[in-house]
């Protein structure tokens, strides 16, 4: 008889179990330690990481939480109040806080609580709008710019400075000033959008310009798409991340220009409420109840706020070179 080998026999299931791989710790390059085990190698975009990084800041979830509160109160004021923030006593000027009334009453009688829940929808309305119009004239502007070069690129970036030498509050003071009887909120909307596209149109410009020189744009090229396919499929989604940043910080800059024109009187008119204009009325009334002022002041301030947050978050999270810092 043979002599049989006395080894001991690995069962298969156990060899089919892929040992895990750890990557070290590199403290050179100052990314800290590792967040996560790669099991099986496979590269995480990156929106992933931007994501990944993003939900673990604090700074991220409190300006969302302010952002979400915001946005229920311009689209749903109801949930908040029932009472008409148009509804004025005159006997009941600046009156202090009461039952069902928590921030007092105002030199013409209307509630201070109900105006300031009420104003949201003016400013959050056309810093959205004014912002996606913005976005979108910009972000188009500046990417023929940048891919296409050539006198395409000098015409159009000549345009965009000079529109960009044009002060925001300043054109927007003279218009609304030309146009006194269609004062609304899509005037102001029009108005913020034709003067404040410059700043996205050359973000986006200098992001094109980046990635138009990458491989995966070489390739799209080498297998016949056509240019336009290759800059709305392949560049323009790796271009957007600075895009995003600063559409984010630019919303809460065009709440405030809205809330600047209607305090300076010459935004939305006086039927429309609005935190702009119940600071403009508060002034009067400043020494005597200051929380006439406080209230609307406070709103304004917060969302602005929010929203800086917000950008600034996106920025270290979509940012290689914030996250490294």
């Amino acid at each position: 008889m043979r002599n049989q080998s006395l080894e001991p026999v690995t069962p298969r299931s156990m060899r089919s179990i892929p040992q895990p791989r750890f990557v070290a710790d590199d403290d050179e390059t100052g990314l800290g330690a590792v967040d996560a085990v790669a099991i099986d190698g496979s590269p995480t975009s990156l929106w992933g990481e931007a994501w990944t990084n993003l939900r673990r800041r604090p700074l991220f979830w409190i300006s969302a939480v302010m952002i979400i509160f915001v946005t229920l109160l311009a689209f749903t004021p109801w949930l908040f109040t029932s009472t008409d923030p148009e509804f004025c006593e005159l006997g009941s000027s600046l009156k202090g806080p009461t039952d069902g009334h928590p921030f007092g009453f105002n030199r013409q009688g209307c509630d201070i609580y109900a105006r300031a829940i009420y104003g949201a929808r003016a400013s959050v309305t056309v810093g959205i709008f004014a912002t996606t119009a913005v976005v979108i004239l910009g972000s188009i502007i500046g990417a023929l710019a940048g891919f296409y070069g050539g006198w395409i690129d000098t015409l159009l970036s000549r345009l965009t400075d000079i529109f960009f030498a044009i002060p925001l509050v300043l054109a927007a003071i003279v218009v609304m000033q030309m146009f006194k009887e269609h004062r609304n909120v899509w005037m102001v909307v029009a108005v913020l959008s034709l003067f404040g596209w410059p700043q996205i149109a050359r973000i986006t410009r200098g992001a094109v310009m980046g990635t138009k020189n990458e491989e995966f744009v070489t390739a799209s090229t080498a297998i016949g798409s056509s240019r336009i396919s290759t800059l709305v499929r392949h560049i323009m989604p790796n271009a957007a991340a600075p895009i995003i940043v600063t559409a984010t910080v630019s919303l809460g800059i065009f709440i405030v220009a809205e809330a600047t024109l209607s305090f300076l009187g010459i935004g939305l008119p006086t039927t429309v409420v609005s935190w702009g204009g119940d600071i403009s009325r508060a002034q009067a009334s400043l020494r005597v109840a200051p929380q006439v002022l406080f209230y609307p002041a406070g709103f304004l301030a917060a969302t602005v706020l929010s929203f800086i947050m917000m950008g600034d978050a996106v920025r270290d999270a979509l940012d290689p070179k914030a996250r490294k810092g």
